[in-house]
């Protein structure tokens, strides 16, 4: 059983994580350091979970007797089914069966919006008593910190967890539904990024004289095959196979397998990194020797001590140069378009093969690559 002193000092790790305590009560500790205490019981060989409420708002010996009232309703033979549910046992729910299997990026970036926005706000009210004004003055009051796009997105995943609830019994409705207009109009993101041969040209020559060996090589490898930061970030060795680099469909953001052309310069950078990082899991490994890859921040850092602001360049940036350039210069659009795992809207088109237009891929990034060098030796 737990103490109030082992309640109190309990620290948060990586993932979420439960401690037990008895007789069905546990302590579930979130990543933020938030803490609920959790009702888990089986009913009809199933495992439910009810949430009692956070700590240390409902202290251990309170959480206790909630339990105990629980228990005894259910010595009574009545079902726990008609409980309020609070709406982090929904968000757990959900991450649980609805979350399986997504990209690790996209679970990280979901789970932040859970954390830092969605459950300090909701996370211990009971699902029926949250309501559409509620949903929209959480999102209000992100779109005043000037992050529009992320209070859009924390109302989708509001409305995902209220649809889950809804099929699991749980709440009556989805107030997100009522929000249709009530937000900003979502603006078109563009990535910053350099189109300017002559500083295009600038800025090759400061990534070739970097001076450390991991991340002028993922700044590099980033500039050559246009792919998404992500991407390049975790690239495994397994992936690489001869002139291509095989991207699974569980990383890609379209859920696509996705083939990118090496070319002779990628492939020169991959024997650099080969003695490094070729004996572990990824190319681009993180400093901390802590088994993930680098970090987003290693190539943003570093073109930023380059010299070049956030209004000039992102590491995303580099999928645009490429595009902007090619098209400029009468590459076929739909070869382009492939190469940067971009789906047509038209379903059917959508469906494209991974390896449609290879050898015309391959000669484009081959350019790329030349084009660059040789604006790097002027």
């Amino acid at each position: 059983m737990l103490s109030e002193a082992q309640v109190r000092n309990m620290k948060a790790k990586e993932k979420p994580f439960m401690v037990r305590d008895d007789r069905g009560l546990n302590l579930r500790v979130d990543p933020s350091g938030r803490k609920y205490w959790i009702f888990r019981y089986w009913e009809n060989k199933k495992e439910h979970q009810i949430s009692l409420g956070p700590y240390p708002d409902l202290s251990l010996k309170d959480a206790r007797l909630k339990r105990d009232e629980l228990q005894m309703t259910r010595a009574k033979g009545e079902s726990l089914s008609k409980i309020p549910r609070f709406f982090s046992e929904a968000a757990s729910q959900w991450l649980k069966i609805r979350m399986k299997g997504k990209a690790e990026n996209y679970l990280k970036t979901v789970c932040l919006r859970l954390n830092k926005y969605i459950l300090p706000e909701f996370g211990s009210t009971p699902l029926n008593e949250i309501k559409a004004p509620d949903v929209l003055r959480l999102c209000r009051k992100i779109e005043d910190t000037g992050h529009d796009e992320t209070a859009r997105r924390v109302k989708i995943v509001v409305g995902q967890i209220f649809r889950f609830a809804i099929a699991s019994g749980w709440a009556e409705n989805d107030p997100t539904s009522a929000l249709l207009g009530a937000l900003s109009p979502r603006k078109s993101k563009h990535y910053a990024t350099l189109t300017d041969p002559s500083e295009i040209s600038i800025l090759m020559r400061a990534m070739k004289a970097y001076p450390y060996t991991l991340i002028r090589c993922a700044m590099l490898f980033s500039a050559y095959t246009a792919a998404r930061p992500g991407e390049v970030r975790a690239a495994e060795w397994s992936e690489i196979k001869g002139d291509l680099w095989d991207i699974p469909a569980g990383k890609m953001k379209m859920k696509r397998r996705h083939i990118v052309p090496l070319s002779k310069q990628v492939k020169e950078i991959i024997e650099q990194l080969r003695p490094l990082t070729g004996k572990g899991r990824y190319l681009f490994p993180s400093p901390r020797n802590d088994g993930r890859c680098m970090s987003d921040n290693g190539v943003r850092m570093a073109l930023r001590g380059m010299g070049f602001t956030k209004e000039q360049i992102t590491p995303h940036g580099f999928r645009a140069m490429f595009s902007t350039i090619a098209n400029e210069h009468g590459w076929n659009r739909d070869v382009i378009e492939r190469q940067l795992a971009h789906v047509e809207e038209n379903s059917v088109r959508g469906a494209y093969n991974h390896a449609e237009y290879m050898p015309e891929r391959i000669k484009i990034m081959q350019w790329w690559a030349d084009w660059l060098d040789g604006l790097a030796e002027k």
